[in-house]
Parts: C-alpha cells; structure tokens; sequence
C-alpha cells in the first residue's frame, strides 16, 4: 500500500512563508538543516494529520537570489476550512492577498476562496464543516 506523503514547493523568505501558513492553522511539523547542500526543508501540516501525512515540504535554498517561476502546471492546494469567509479574514489581516472573495462554486453550493501565499502560491479554502 501507498500512501501521499508531502508537496514541495521553494520560498524565498522561509519566516514570512511559515508565518503565512499559520494564519490557515498550520504549524511546523519539522526541520532538517543541511549546511552541506545550503538549505532548509520545514514540513508543515495540521496536528490531526498522521505523521507524515498530507503535508507540504518548504524547501529554502540559502543562496538563492531570483524568483522561483511557478510554470504552467501547478494548480494550487486545497485546504478543508469550518468557515470560509472567517479563514479569508484571518489571512486579509495577516497581510496575505485574497484572490476571490468567499462564495459559492457555480451552482454546486459549495463555498470557496482563494488566497496566495507570499511567493505566489495559490490555495483553495473549501467549506468543510466537519474540517
């Protein structure tokens, strides 16, 4: 059996990124430095995820000097919230850019947002009331 372990994605400012993620709830599973390779990878998640579940895996290379591009295929990620337009207000006045207001998805009656983290990374909060 298999099982999804993390998504990886490069940030230019790792304390900006993970004060970012913490306005969505999440917080910093681990660490590894490597002096060696010059960088840092912090995994983050949510405390009911498994170890080593579902999480996402900040990758800061320290002598990075350019912007990362994103490319074309890359979506976004998805993150299961109780209520919508109250996460989108956390991230407003934590200084992150919301992308699209709370609302409805078409005629599906399921209600989400967008917002961006600080290197441009979009996330799709889903209404889940069960989250």
């Amino acid at each position: 059996m298999s099982i999804y372990l993390h998504t990886m994605v490069r940030v230019r400012d790792l304390d900006r990124s993970l004060a970012f993620y913490h306005l969505l709830g999440m917080r910093e599973l681990r660490r590894l430095e490597v002096p060696e390779g010059r960088f840092t990878l912090v995994y983050i998640g949510y405390e009911g995820n498994a170890r080593g579940e579902a999480e996402i895996e900040l990758t800061y290379n320290w002598d990075q000097t350019e912007d990362y591009t994103h490319g074309t295929g890359f979506g976004h990620f998805a993150v299961g919230v109780r209520d919508v337009a109250a996460a989108v207000d956390v991230v407003r006045q934590g200084g992150g850019r919301v992308t699209r207001e709370a609302g409805p998805m078409g005629n599906t009656g399921i209600v989400i947002a967008f917002v961006q983290d600080p290197d441009g990374y979009k996330i799709e909060l889903i209404e889940k009331k069960d989250a």
